[in-house]
């Protein structure tokens, strides 16, 4: 069983506990319990919305799974398809105005061709 360190309300495997201290806040200025306390507020606000995030996703595959164990094999109907992963928030409407720029983007993003993991 993975050790645990308890910090700011945290249980965090202890090898990550260490490695964060001893080699990755070093020379950065930020002191341990600083990044531990940050990391503890980022971590609490955005747990709960993860989790709502989660949820949905379940919710959608539920919708989407019934949908196909009903209308098994290639759709037949894209019509009707499309018309039902709008009714289950699957597919939502294009919004009016779209602009996409890539000023203050990486380079690798903006300007150098191949693939990406982004």
């Amino acid at each position: 069983m993975t050790q645990r360190t308890t910090i700011h309300g945290l249980q965090v495997a202890s090898e990550l506990y260490t490695f964060i201290n001893d080699s990755v806040l070093p020379g950065t200025g930020v002191s341990a319990d600083t990044f531990w306390k940050g990391f503890d507020s980022i971590v609490s606000d955005l747990a709960p919305k993860n989790a709502a995030l989660l949820g949905e996703r379940d919710r959608l595959q539920a919708e989407l799974d019934t949908w196909h164990s009903a209308n098994p094999g290639p759709i037949r109907d894209m019509v009707a398809y499309r018309k039902f992963l709008e009714t289950i928030g699957y597919l939502v409407p294009e919004p009016k105005k779209v602009k996409a720029t890539t000023r203050n983007v990486d380079d690798e993003l903006a300007t150098q061709a191949g693939p990406q993991l982004v």
